[in-house]
C-alpha cells in the first residue's frame, strides 16, 4: 500500500461562470449606479418633470412683462426730465416749437386724432378651405410677419402721421419680427389677434390698404381659409410716445 501523500489527489470541482450570468449582473450594478447618481442629482425632485423648470416660452413671456415694465418705468422718469428741461432751458419759444416739432417727427410724444385702425387674426382651430380652394396647410392658417409688414407700410404710404402695434408706438427704428405663431416688438412679446392703429386721413389710409398687393394676397387667404380681417375707423385716438430706448447698436470688427 503506498502513502496517502503519494496517492493521486481526488476530482477537483470545477467553477464556471456562464458569461450571460456575468453580463447580466453588470448590468444591474451599472443600472444601480446610474439611479444612485440620478438620486443625488436630483436630491430629492423628479428630473424629468419638476414644475419648477421654466418653458422657453414662460421664460419669453416673463422677461416680456419685465420689459414692459422698465418701458413704463423709462417713460415715466423721460417725462421728469422733459418737465424740469422745460423750466431750467432757457431757451426761447421758438426753439421750444422747433424741439416739440421734432419730438412729434420722431414719435416720442402723443399724437391725437382721427385713426384707422387694423386687426389681423390667425384662423379658428377647426377652419377648413372654403368651396374651390385647397385644403389649408399649417403656414396658411396662421398670421406672418410680411402680413403685419404689408399693413404697416400701406398706412404709412397711407399718409400716417403715427402708427401704434398693440400698445407700442412705432419709431424709424423700429422692427415688426415674428417668431414662429408670435410677435416680437422692441423687446415685447404678442399673441394674435394683432391691432394695428394709424392716426391720418381715414379716407387715405383705407385707400392705401385697398391699393397694397401684398395685402390683396392676404385677403385671398381670408376668403379661402378663414384668416382674420378687420378695418374700422376712429373718430378721436390717442396713440402714446415711443418710450425705450433710442440708442443704436450695431456691429464692431473684430481687432
Amino acid at each position: 500500500m503506498s502513502n496517502s501523500a503519494d496517492s493521486p489527489p481526488g476530482p477537483v470541482r470545477r467553477t464556471f461562470r456562464h458569461p450571460a450570468k456575468v453580463l447580466t449582473a453588470a448590468v444591474f450594478a451599472l443600472a444601480g449606479l446610474i439611479f444612485v447618481t440620478s438620486a443625488n442629482t436630483a436630491k430629492g425632485t423628479n428630473i424629468r418633470t419638476d414644475s419648477s423648470l421654466l418653458k422657453l416660452s414662460d421664460l419669453i413671456q416673463q422677461r416680456s412683462e419685465k420689459n414692459a415694465a422698465l418701458d413704463e418705468s423709462a417713460a415715466s422718469v423721460r417725462e421728469e426730465i422733459d418737465t424740469l428741461a422745460q423750466r431750467d432751458d432757457g431757451s426761447t419759444k421758438a426753439e421750444d416749437a422747433k424741439l416739440k416739432g421734432l419730438e412729434r417727427a420722431a414719435g416720442t410724444a402723443k399724437l391725437s386724432g382721427r385713426a384707422v385702425s387694423v386687426t389681423l387674426d390667425d384662423a379658428p382651430p377647426n377652419a377648413t378651405a372654403s368651396p374651390g380652394y385647397p385644403d389649408p396647410q399649417p403656414n396658411d392658417l396662421v398670421i406672418h410677419q410680411q402680413d403685419l409688414q404689408a399693413v404697416v407700410n400701406a398706412l404709412w404710404q397711407g399718409g400716417a402721421r403715427g402708427i401704434k402695434v398693440m400698445d407700442q408706438r412705432l419709431i424709424s427704428t423700429s422692427a415688426v419680427r415674428c417668431v414662429g405663431n408670435t410677435l416680437i416688438l422692441q423687446g415685447r412679446v404678442y399673441s394674435p389677434p394683432y391691432k394695428i392703429t394709424a392716426v391720418g386721413d381715414p379716407g387715405k389710409l383705407e385707400g392705401a390698404l385697398d391699393a397694397s398687393p401684398a395685402i390683396q394676397n392676404y385677403l385671398l387667404y381670408v376668403k379661402a381659409y378663414g384668416l382674420g380681417w378687420k378695418v374700422d375707423e376712429h373718430g378721436a385716438v390717442t396713440l402714446p410716445g415711443y418710450s425705450g430706448t433710442v440708442d443704436l447698436h450695431y456691429a464692431e470688427p473684430v481687432k
